[in-house]
């Protein structure tokens, strides 16, 4: 959540922060409400300060035999409750509009994200291998995984409706392996690993930044609950209104769970496939880093996901996501994006963001170190992907098909599928 206290001393730095963003977010419009509760405060307190005079006053009163005019200003507290309650009141609906308004504010970028208006200003900072020189035709996942009987988007549709994908025998194996092999690559790098439900009410969901202004991308439920569409909803909100001691940051954190969108407004979007789907399979990294320490952690999350996609052996790019391109929640993003071969391009694979205290102030998330400051402050909060398991079925079979219509298995999964070398 945005910090009230930025838009009320520095209201130009965020308005410049919303057009670098292109977002549309009204500084005024807050700036007025801010006023006004600022108004109302005053007048609360006021009238407080004189209900206590007049309250002092009557037992005075009442101690030197002046009954009448104790009982006037008896009636005097009466009207000036029923006037401060009535200022509560207005108090009340002005904080909740300007919450309600700072919660559908994106976070200022910080400041080494480069300005731009679309994904065409990313900015590439590395790439790693070399994406593989077929001598044939190769065949897109969709083509190939129906082919060797082990995806199945007809049946998806028959049992859900369109983009849900059913996966089947070596399909299944596949991808469970995946998950298996990137779950012990993050426990071995000192990752905790969590089991979580796939199901969030509105307050957790609020807290990372889907609610209220995503509400349309969720499946929901009757109860009021929401399929999650990540892992870091829950990861992130295991701590929620806590406070951690200092010595136990960072903390790394890790899950598989499936994930859910609507995609609401992206159909013909990479709606082919695996890419974009409606349920999908996802391990998530989650950070909680001291402030002079997240843009540390975030590089260190990064280089945690790179290596995933290097020990199987895929190339990549790495770019920093410009200002206007940027997810709402994230102060920094890099986008991991690996070569598939149908696309004759990269792909997002992964996108690793420091959201700095923007998730932590709307969870109430803090830390405290002994005898470094009193009280607590807010930590920063980051997650990615390592990786979204989905793509990285897809890239497996399109970098490792043969001409034969066979699928190499890459050695690091080997011995998660029985130490199978080969799909076919």
């Amino acid at each position: 959540m945005l910090d009230a206290k930025l838009v009320r001393d520095n209201p130009e730095a965020v308005r410049t922060a919303m057009a670098n963003r292109n977002a549309e977010w009204d500084v005024d419009a807050f700036l007025a409400l801010d006023e006004r509760r600022r108004s109302l405060i005053g007048q609360t307190e006021a009238l407080q300060a004189r209900r206590n005079e007049a309250s002092k006053a009557i037992g005075a009163l009442m101690k030197d035999g002046k009954r009448d005019e104790a009982e006037a200003a008896k009636d005097e507290v009466r009207q000036v409750n029923e006037s401060i309650a009535a200022l509560e009141g207005d108090l009340a609906a002005v904080e909740a509009e300007s919450r309600e308004l700072l919660l559908v504010a994106p976070n200022p970028p910080h400041e080494s994200v480069p300005v731009g208006a679309s994904e065409d200003d990313n900015v590439e900072v590395r790439r790693w291998g070399t994406p593989p020189a077929f001598d044939y035709e190769p065949k897109a996942h969709w083509d190939l995984g129906p082919d060797l009987g082990i995806i199945d988007f007809e049946r998806g549709v028959k049992l859900a409706k369109s983009r849900f994908v059913v996966l089947g025998r070596d399909g299944a194996r596949l991808n469970r392996a995946i998950i298996n092999f990137m779950l012990e690559a993050h426990a071995d790098a000192g990752y905790t690993e969590w089991a979580l439900p796939a199901l969030a009410n509105a307050e957790t969901l609020t807290g990372t930044g889907q609610l209220p202004k995503f509400e349309d991308d969720l499946f929901k439920t009757g109860e009021g609950l929401y399929l999650i569409p990540t892992a870091e909803v829950q990861l992130t909100n295991l701590h929620r209104d806590e406070v951690l001691e200092g010595d136990t940051l960072p903390r790394h954190y890790c899950a598989h769970t499936p994930c859910f969108r609507e995609e609401a407004g992206s159909a013909g979007r990479d709606t082919r496939g695996m890419i974009r789907v409606h349920q999908f399979d996802k391990v998530e990294l989650v950070h909680f880093a001291k402030p002079e320490e997240s843009m540390g952690s975030l590089e260190k999350m990064v280089a945690q996901a790179e290596s995933i996609l290097q020990r199987l052996g895929l190339a990549y790019r790495t770019i920093v996501l410009c200002t206007g391109d940027m997810g709402f929640g994230a102060a920094k993003t890099y986008d991991i994006e690996v070569w598939l071969p149908s696309y004759d391009g990269y792909k997002e694979i992964s996108s690793c963001s420091n959201c700095w205290d923007f998730q932590a102030r709307r969870a109430a998330i803090k830390y405290r170190d002994q005898g470094e400051f009193k009280g607590s402050r807010l930590l920063h909060t980051l997650n990615g992907s390592g990786l979204a398991v989905g793509r990285t079925l897809a890239a497996v079979l399109e970098n490792y098909q043969n001409e034969d219509g066979t699928v190499t298995v890459p050695e690091a999964l080997r011995p998660y599928l029985g130490g199978q070398e080969r799909i076919g």
